[in-house]
């Protein structure tokens, strides 16, 4: 049965597995996963290629991943944590051996569960290696790249075959990067280009793990198209915490304050600060400087406020030059008022 939080109780687990024929008896460790196969298509000899499946706890009870294992040696997996609560998550990745390994390549990946009950979930991966096109290196990986710095790297591509194959274009479908190849060398069959990938100054904070794709001249449909990744990580000027923001308790009629401390790599004006709740007030210093606190007070006021939780988002605008506002989230538990003592 579901809980009222919408998890699913260990006893609705057991009660399946003893009333469901026992092919079906696995379909609770699967119901965490987000899917169970990917198809990589087909990849260049020495690209990064991987990807993550993600799990979800969504029981009651924790669950602990005891093993991860693949029925080819062209795959590798990890799991950057094994132990799940309610509605925590990780990912399983595979990564492809695109070195030691051409053709077509599929793997099973085993994903084994000691709790709360045994199960075992099998992962599918699929793809082919081709030996005629060759990246090197095996990504476009920035790093890490300060917001509005912007990043360009360099990647080699060659390819051994035909003396009239090219790469046409360019495709990638994240706007903050933009990508283009110059033909560096022709010569008895073999064919060599740059391939320059820049991660645009505008890039929002955040994780990037996206790919681009080479369309080439290939006569087969499916090969004409090559995949190569692209990584990173843009770090925000402006540093928040902490986020989100729990100011704990709140009686009605009195205030509560908690602080935001705000920092930046160089000194900032702070332009504005912004509450989707009213309830929430906030003070902010206009002078330059690269450590803030600001102030955040709540109050419930009157008979007609109400109790629970209540909670805000806070933006807050700086003058750093070509960067976003940061937001952070802020809650707290409104109570009733404590009754005087006689």
């Amino acid at each position: 049965m579901r809980s009222s939080h919408g998890t699913i109780a260990v006893g609705a687990i057991l009660a399946w597995m003893l009333l469901a024929p026992a092919a079906y008896c696995q379909d609770w460790a699967r119901a965490m996963f987000d899917k169970t196969t990917h198809n990589f298509g087909v990849v260049a000899r020495g690209a990064k290629v991987e990807h993550r499946f993600v799990l979800e706890n969504i029981y009651e009870e924790d669950v602990h991943v005891q093993s991860i294992s693949s029925s080819c040696g062209c795959s590798k997996t990890e799991a950057a944590k094994r132990t799940l609560k309610t509605w925590e998550k990780t990912e399983i990745v595979v990564a492809m051996d695109t070195r030691g390994f051409l053709g077509r390549k599929d793997s099973t990946i085993t994903v084994v569960f000691d709790l709360p009950f045994h199960a075992e979930v099998q992962l599918y991966v699929y793809a082919y290696i081709r030996g005629d096109v060759v990246v090197q290196p095996g990504a476009a990986e920035f790093g890490s790249v300060g917001q509005a710095a912007g990043a360009t790297r360099t990647l080699r591509i060659s390819y051994a075959g035909r003396s009239d194959w090219r790469i046409e274009r360019v495709e990638c479908a994240n706007p903050h990067i933009e990508a283009g190849v110059v033909e560096t060398g022709r010569a008895a069959g073999k064919v060599a280009y740059n391939l320059t990938v820049t991660l645009k100054k505008d890039a929002p904070p955040g994780y990037i793990r996206d790919h681009l794709v080479l369309v080439t001249n290939d006569r087969n449909a499916r090969s004409a198209r090559v995949p190569i990744a692209v990584e990173g990580l843009v770090t925000s000027a402006l540093s928040v915490r902490p986020s989100p923001l729990l100011m704990g308790l709140a009686e009605v009629g009195r205030p509560v304050t908690r602080n935001l401390v705000v920092q930046g790599h160089s000194a900032f004006r702070i332009l504005a600060v912004q509450s989707s709740d009213r309830h929430f007030q906030c003070q902010a210093s206009d002078q330059a400087k690269t450590l803030h606190i600001i102030p955040v007070t709540f109050l419930a006021a009157g008979s007609e406020a109400a109790l629970g939780r209540a909670e805000t988002t806070i933006r807050i605008k700086s003058d750093l030059p070509g960067t976003v506002p940061v937001e952070v989230r802020a809650s707290v538990q409104v109570v009733p008022p404590k009754s005087p003592r006689p």
